[in-house]
């Protein structure tokens, strides 16, 4: 079984790689810059793998509408109108078949530099995770790297009726694009005739800045204007052009794919097609970007994803918990209520999507998070997603442009973060550039992830919820504390998270259930010492039916691990 549990760093190369300190808000590629591949150098890659990452999903790969003019490259320009931001979203994808030029020091061999990451990648025990975005594209969508004799989505369109089963997009004949917006830039004004449906399910010619009015909705066979019917048989066009565009990618020796608001796409298609992408690359994972927990099963069990992003339940839920917003006690109902499925949940605090932790708009403090990600980390063997800064406390508040301060590190703006920048110093990682709460940070996560990556009893243990047994606990706050027990083998681990600002002096029930179901004696001795924060040893052991006494620092926690005397 292979060591240490799924852990994901996600990372904007764009923003990555950005060493520009002269950054202005809404600046060109030429004014502030972009990150590029070679900033993964060998030694970064193995450094993520040392501090227990498995996995990185390199976000906004594949080209994507710009206002950056690369028809030097033969790479048709695009309106502004419809581009959001300078640099544009990784979510409007330009061509499925390319490489985002921006992240190439050639451009020219922009693929081939891909392929040389991939290969550090992997040569650094890593494994590579890439975006897949089915359910729209870019308005100015064409692909001029698509393989012979692969015909440009929406070439062959029937553009006289809203839908055909085998049209790639859905129309609105006789009507032209007309925006809730000036789409005049510069004196040119964006034209689209007949105007075709909005990537957010909008069926209008009149799309809102609300909107995702810079991206096309794509057609899987689904005919809106009446009700909803479904024509899968035979298949639609759309279903074979994108799985050749997933069998392309996997070729590139790409090992999952992050499949975008995968909910918005037939679950039908993609009990299709992921079978038969796994049936020539077996080892091709897919992770859905989902936020409907009613459709949790059907997309895990019909549509054979691996794994869902944790959100509306365990995102949310920790996010209110850090916030004073919600009981610690939460935590229990909200994974009870995935338990079948708990172990394919993606767990996270923060994503390109979501408001950095440190950010006004969330804790303000990225000290805060740490019970939560004690929590996230720990609690189950399901997967662990970390976003590229969040280790340093990014606080995300900077007005890069297209997106202001909105706690969010912008996908739309060229940018450089001062603390990914400080800390990789020219590719030398100095943490001693780092403020004093960015090393903090820093070195919570490096010893978090090193627990999940040394110790069985995280990757592959089992768990006990301790709460229901605190619950009248006067020496123990369910607003405020959460406890839980992992074991594997002779190895037991008590881990307890308090999320409340002040040092907590607690003792935590531990019933005689709790050794039942590890399978250890009531009079089990134990010896004792403490993994997180410091190194204690000679701990008490834990008895059956009983208090354990404990003090844990404010916004922190504790593991203390017990192992077995034979």
């Amino acid at each position: 079984m292979q060591k240490g549990k799924m852990i994901i760093y996600q990372v904007l190369p764009r923003l990555f790689g950005n060493d520009n300190r002269s950054q202005i808000p809404n600046g060109s590629l030429a004014e502030n810059g972009s990150g590029k591949f070679s900033a993964f150098s060998e030694r970064f890659l193995k450094q993520l793998n040392r501090f227990g990452y498995s996995h990185i999903w390199y976000t906004g790969i594949i080209e994507h509408a710009t206002q950056t003019d690369y028809s030097a490259y033969g790479i048709a320009k695009d309106h502004p109108a419809v581009v959001k931001g300078k640099a544009g979203s990784p979510y409007a994808v330009k061509d499925y078949f390319d490489i985002d030029p921006d992240l190439a020091d050639d451009v020219v061999h922009r693929m081939a530099e891909f392929e040389a990451l991939v290969e550090r990648t992997h040569q650094s025990g890593l494994q590579c995770i890439i975006d897949f975005v089915p359910n729209h594209v870019a308005r100015g969508y064409h692909s001029d790297a698509r393989p012979q004799g692969v015909t440009d989505l929406g070439a062959d369109d029937d553009r006289q009726t809203t839908f055909d089963r085998d049209n790639i997009f859905y129309y609105l004949p006789g009507q032209a694009l007309a925006p809730q917006f000036d789409a005049t830039v510069d004196g040119d004004t964006y034209s689209e005739f007949p105007a075709r449906a909005t990537g957010n399910d909008r069926f209008d010619a009149n799309p809102s800045r609300q909107d995702w009015y810079e991206t096309i909705k794509l057609n899987y066979g689904i005919d809106y204007w009446n009700g909803g019917r479904r024509h899968f048989d035979p298949i639609p066009d759309t279903w074979r052009q994108m799985l050749r565009i997933l069998l392309f990618w996997a070729s590139k020796k790409i090992d999952g794919f992050r499949c975008d608001m995968a909910e918005m796409v037939p679950v039908e298609f993609w009990a299709w097609v992921i079978p038969q992408v796994k049936q020539q690359y077996p080892g091709v994972i897919f992770i859905a970007e989902i936020y409907n927990p009613s459709a949790y099963q059907t997309y895990l069990s019909i549509g054979k994803f691996d794994f869902l992003y944790d959100k509306v339940g365990m995102y949310d839920t920790l996010r209110a918990v850090i916030c004073g917003q919600a009981d610690a006690a939460a935590i229990s109902h909200c994974w009870q209520s995935v338990n079948d499925i708990r172990e394919r949940m993606l767990y996270f605090l923060e994503n390109h999507d979501e408001q950095r932790i440190a950010s006004d708009f969330f804790a303000r403090d990225p000290q805060k998070a740490f019970p939560a990600m004690l929590v996230l980390a720990l609690l189950f063997t399901n997967p662990l997603m970390i976003y590229s800064g969040q280790e340093l406390g990014e606080q995300g508040m900077d007005s890069e442009g297209f997106s202001g301060p909105d706690g969010r590190t912008s996908i739309f703006d060229y940018w450089s973060l001062a603390s990914i920048r400080n800390w990789r110093n020219g590719n030398r990682y100095d943490r001693q550039r780092l403020s004093p709460v960015q090393k903090n940070c820093f070195e919570f996560y490096t010893q978090l992830l090193q627990l999940c990556r040394d110790e069985p009893a995280i990757y592959r243990g089992v768990s006990f919820d301790l709460m229901y047994a605190n619950y009248e606990n006067p020496r123990f706050n369910p607003k405020k504390h959460f406890a839980f027990l992992r074991q594997s083998g002779a190895d037991l681990l008590l881990v307890v998270a308090n999320f409340d600002q002040q040092e907590a002096r607690l003792a935590v029930f531990i019933p005689a259930h709790a050794f039942e179901y590890m399978q250890f004696a009531s009079d089990t001795r134990f010896n004792g010492r403490e993994l997180f924060p410091g190194n204690d040893i000679n701990l008490p052991a834990p008895q059956a039916d009983a208090l354990y006494e404990l003090a844990v620092p404010p916004s922190s926690g504790k593991v203390l691990k017990f192992s077995k005397i034979p």
